[in-house]
């Protein structure tokens, strides 16, 4: 029997998933994590067919435990479901080890066939992403200034894009705001701006921030 680990901090996203899931595939278990770091913590005392791991949750991110949940379950799959769009996260999960990476906007079926894949042991992208990877491919090495950050210093890129000052970021990811202050000045280093204005622009043209 499948055992699948729903990490999302919406109860109604992991009761949906639930009844979806059970309705394709029948006889599953199902264990629900509210945070990333719960769902880590799961994860390393005992074994999963399948995580199904949202981004944005309280303190860590999904993306942010991706690499741990990997090492303490090499061959666990992982399915990232977010409500942020492909060009925001898809890469990064991907690079991170992710079987799959869809938006919460797709459809049931869609869903379905993923889970599908992933738990046969494949990888699955939707039609969209595939496409974008490969142009992203053609484009190398060219690389847009928000690829070079790492996945912490992205987090609270769009973090600030999203009006949120040093001390909530700092609240919102349990880290001090020296820290924050640290990751925001290597932000403006890596991508050659001057400050929160540009960084704020630059995330809103380029599609960053929902």
């Amino acid at each position: 029997m499948n055992k699948i680990l729903i990490a999302d901090d919406h109860p109604v996203v992991r009761a949906g998933l639930k009844e979806l899931l059970s309705g394709a595939f029948g006889k599953i278990a199902f264990a629900e994590a509210k945070t990333a770091q719960e769902a880590l913590e799961m994860a390393s005392k005992e074994e999963w067919s399948l995580a199904i791991l949202d981004v944005s949750m309280p303190g860590r991110s999904g993306i942010d435990i991706l690499s741990d949940l990997k090492r303490v379950q090499p061959k666990l799959p992982v399915l990232v479901l977010s409500m942020h769009p492909e060009e925001q996260f898809a890469r990064r999960a991907l690079k991170a080890g992710a079987s799959a990476y869809m938006t919460k906007e797709t459809v049931p079926e869609e869903l379905v066939k993923a889970v599908r894949k992933v738990l046969a042991g494949g990888r699955y992208v939707s039609a969209s992403l595939a496409e974008k990877l490969a142009s992203d491919l053609r484009q190398e090495p060219d690389r847009a200034p928000h690829e070079i950050l790492s996945d912490r210093e992205f987090q609270i890129l769009q973090m600030i894009a999203s009006g949120k000052t040093v001390t909530n970021i700092a609240e919102e990811l349990a880290l001090s705001v020296k820290t924050v202050s640290t990751y925001r000045a290597r932000m403006l280093e890596k991508t050659g701006m001057q400050n929160n204005a540009e960084l704020i622009r630059y995330a809103i043209e380029n599609h960053l921030v929902g």
